[in-house]
């Protein structure tokens, strides 16, 4: 949803009413995660769900929803034995697809919400896909707030805790409970939609490599900060796809910011002056990847000085040097290209081999 938002506040500020397709839960070789999400206004289109497989036929659901039914629908796409000719995705996969009539009076919060996440502040949708409960009844969340309803207020506060809890982690999907909010219980299904600000990648080095993986890093989705002591090198017109340009040195820097699960730190220096006292605070963080720019002989002195400055083995491990996949690797696209590689595999538990050479399914889930 957060890849249409911006398309569809102008509708919503219309008055008129549009119907919003919401993948809620994937199975198999899914091509679209959940959150993915496509709007339809007459014979507007804006977002997908499915990457072309299904989206006329959602289209006309959503349609249908807005012109004629006027109430939510989950609906599920995917292979049929029954019918060789059901609409499915050829992927082989199944997702479950929650369509709405969306209007101001359906959705007042919509306009708090895009405002919530244009400021990288987080908010979470919870919405209710199916059991007892009325199917689109919906509550948002913030962090120290929450409005609307989704009947109970038992249920109301058990995906309050919950929703935060996913926000903290920038995690979207499925949560089930009892009919009375019971956490144990799955006679009610709430999918929750959580909209946290994006990750942060933290490039060190004002290098060449290091703007073309802050490039690759914004087209991922990253909030990219681009760190250099050496303010002639350290500009925004050098790095102009950084959303931000620090001079200030590395350590310091790090040290002096915040630091989470979803945090990628590359460290392209290539100096011992810059990237050891760097290191030792990024292998000591929480950061869900660390990786070092170098040779494997500046790879082994590097780990020679990180012990010496007092790094422990489990620590060390932690630290993905030489960084990013074995490509081949020669330019600096190229070799964003590895890094970026590295950090999709990592997300989703790839094995990082040809696909020719593998089997099984083609979309891992998360590790």
């Amino acid at each position: 949803m957060r890849d249409v938002l911006r398309e569809i506040l102008p509708w919503w500020k219309s008055g008129l009413t549009f119907g919003l397709a919401t993948v809620v839960s994937t199975f198999s070789s899914a091509p679209r995660p959940p959150g993915a999400a496509m709007a339809v206004r007459g014979d507007e289109v804006v977002g997908s769900v499915s990457g072309g497989c299904v989206e006329g036929a959602v289209f006309e659901l959503a349609t249908e929803v807005t012109t004629v039914a006027g109430a939510p629908v989950l609906q599920r796409y995917g292979v049929s034995d029954d019918d060789a000719f059901a609409v499915g995705l050829t992927c082989g996969g199944i997702i479950d697809v929650l369509v709405e009539p969306i209007s101001i009076e359906t959705f007042p919060e919509l306009g708090e919400i895009v405002a919530a996440v244009e400021a990288h502040e987080p908010v979470a949708v919870a919405t209710v896909v199916s059991g007892p409960g009325q199917i689109g009844a919906r509550r948002v969340i913030w962090p120290d707030r929450s409005t609307g309803s989704l009947g109970l207020e038992r249920l109301d506060e058990a995906v309050d805790d919950d929703a935060r809890g996913m926000l903290a982690q920038g995690l979207t999907g499925i949560r089930h409970y009892g009919g009375q909010g019971e956490r144990r219980l799955d006679d009610l299904a709430v999918f929750v939609n959580s909209f946290a600000p994006p990750p942060r990648m933290l490039v060190f080095g004002a290098i060449d490599f290091a703007a073309a993986v802050a490039r690759v890093g914004k087209f991922l989705g990253y909030h990219v900060t681009v760190c250099d002591a050496r303010p002639i090198f350290a500009t925004a017109k050098r790095f102009p796809d950084a959303d931000e340009v620090v001079v200030k040195w590395p350590h310091d820097y790090l040290g002096s910011v915040q630091v989470d699960e979803r945090t990628v730190i590359c460290v392209l220096t290539h100096d011992p002056k810059f990237d050891v006292p760097l290191l030792e605070v990024a292998l000591r963080t929480d950061a869900g990847y660390v990786g070092a720019m170098g040779s494997r002989r500046t790879h082994e002195d590097r780990l020679d000085r990180l012990r010496e400055a007092g790094l422990t083995d489990e620590e060390l491990a932690r630290l993905r040097s030489p960084i990013g996949l074995d490509l081949g690797a020669r330019t600096p696209e190229e070799t964003a290209v590895s890094i970026a590689a590295e950090l999709i595999q990592l997300r989703w538990g790839g094995t990082g081999r040809p696909l020719t050479t593998t089997e099984g399914r083609i979309h891992h889930e998360a590790p």
